[in-house]
């Protein structure tokens, strides 16, 4: 590796030091690569591409010094959020379906049981009752 090379990651790894003891220079002092690229004085593609060994090392010292789950565990952690919502309103509807099932089952029921009397009688000579009247 050439001098550049090195003094770019030894301003790196500084600038990870004072963002996490919270003393920035030349940053906000969030723990990002935005703001340890802008702490460094580096690019921040430079960073990306060609330290992206010590981004992953900032990354690793930023959960465990500040205890934060990783952006993995966020992301999932989201997820889970979101299928135990989507889980919730499936079985709301669910329930609704099945409320709806159970009372046409009902309606059906009391329309067979129902015994015709004279006011009841089709009109027409083309209905044919589902039980015959037992008069």
């Amino acid at each position: 590796m050439d001098q550049q090379h090195e003094d770019e990651r030894l301003r790196i790894r500084a600038a990870m030091d004072r963002l996490l003891a919270g003393q920035p220079t030349c940053s906000n002092g969030s723990l990002t690569v935005v703001a340890l690229a802008a702490e460094a004085g580096v690019h921040r593609m430079a960073l990306q591409k060609r330290h992206a060994d010590l981004k992953e090392e900032f990354y690793a010292r930023v959960r465990a010094e500040t205890h934060q789950p990783s952006e993995v565990e966020w992301r999932l952690r989201k997820e889970v959020v979101r299928l135990k919502e989507a889980l919730k309103d499936s079985r709301a509807a669910e329930a609704e379906s099945r409320h709806r099932a159970e009372q046409m089952a009902l309606a059906a029921a009391a329309l067979v049981l129902r015994r015709p009397d004279s006011q009841d009688q089709p009109v027409s000579g083309n209905v044919i009752p589902l039980r015959p009247s037992s008069d």
